[in-house]
């Protein structure tokens, strides 16, 4: 008998196709290609961090067998993390804000996750989903040391690096090294950090750009020098009022600020016009995306990130009463 191969599911993270966005292609002269990362087995960009956190704890003795993954994450990180552990055999703890989609909350929960929702707040307040995340897992330690892992994707640089190794590598390798410009918007920091890192390696002309919701400080800091928010965005996930360890010291060249009544269209046009039902999230990156192809002109390629599914969303982004809430509205052609 052929002796059967297979692969874990961990081994399909990753290595994902890059998608020519065509109307906005061709709208703007410039070949825009998305990295279709909500094809990976979690369904987000975010599989990527958690396994890069994971292996990173395990090649430091800092994750041993039957321990608890602990984090705290407005959704996809969670989600990331319980299917690498379910796949690894390490149970998740999710501390999760309670304002994130139930779309996401559910989706934990299926997989099995420990799901904890606490209070939105600031991030200065001990009160913090992050927080309250690294308080659970030294309490385990406590009790049990060496039995949680605290994954603490902001400021663990593991998330950064394996950006760097995978996904910035393959954008290389996938346009033949034909890149002129890449842009995402910024949660942890990890993708954008580690995915400029890779490409100005291997050209320093490329240029980078973040893309940042209104309600976020990036903008601010990248314009004044100063961490300063204003507004807010529906769009979850991403946005930040600090430099995390995995952002510092990451070179943007051009920042935009991406306001929801940019990118919420976005993402219904890609539905209708490309066939792709991404997140709000999605629709800031490509937004960063057509803003770059129109400062840089004709000609030339640009990549960013499809992050994950917009039905994680549903609850918001096809939800007629919240969006007119917001300012927004749906396309006629939802018949929602």
């Amino acid at each position: 008998m052929k002796e059967l191969q297979g692969m874990r599911l961990t081994d399909r993270i990753g290595n994902t196709p890059l998608i020519r966005l065509n109307h906005l292609s061709d709208a703007t002269g410039c070949e825009i290609l998305g990295k279709a990362e909500f094809m990976n087995p979690g369904g987000s960009v975010k599989d990527r961090a958690a396994l890069g956190i994971v292996r990173d704890a395990e090649a430091r003795g800092l994750l041993k067998p039957g321990g608890t993954i602990v984090e705290g994450t407005a959704g996809n990180t969670g989600i990331g993390l319980t299917v690498v552990g379910n796949s690894l055999g390490y149970p998740t703890i999710i501390v999760m804000p309670d304002n994130q989609s139930q779309d996401k909350v559910d989706t934990l929960r299926a997989y099995g996750a420990d799901v904890r929702l606490v209070p939105a707040c600031p991030f200065a307040d001990p009160g913090h989903f992050v927080h309250q995340s690294r308080r659970i897992a030294e309490e385990l330690n406590a009790q049990n040391p060496g039995s949680a892992l605290w994954a603490n994707q902001f400021d663990n640089v593991a998330n950064r690096e394996f950006h760097q190794a995978t996904t910035g590598q393959e954008i290389w390798q996938q346009t033949g090294g034909q890149v002129d410009g890449f842009v995402c918007a910024v949660g942890t920091g990890g993708t954008l950090a580690g995915i400029s890192r890779a490409l100005k390696t291997h050209s320093d002309s490329i240029t980078i750009a973040i893309s940042d919701p209104t309600g976020s400080a990036l903008y601010s800091y990248f314009t004044t020098g100063e961490l300063k928010a204003a507004g807010g965005s529906i769009s979850e996930g991403i946005g930040t009022s600090r430099i995390t360890e995995n952002f510092a010291d990451t070179q943007v060249d051009v920042p935009y600020q991406i306001p929801d009544s940019e990118s919420i269209p976005l993402v219904y046009e890609l539905i209708r016009q490309e066939g792709l039902c991404c997140g709000g999230s999605t629709g800031v990156n490509v937004a960063g995306a057509v803003r770059l192809a129109r400062e840089l002109g004709p000609g030339h390629v640009i990549t960013t990130i499809l992050c994950d599914s917009g039905l994680r969303y549903r609850e918001r982004l096809f939800n007629r009463e919240f969006l007119a809430s917001k300012g927004l509205e749906l396309p006629d052609w939802l018949s929602l």
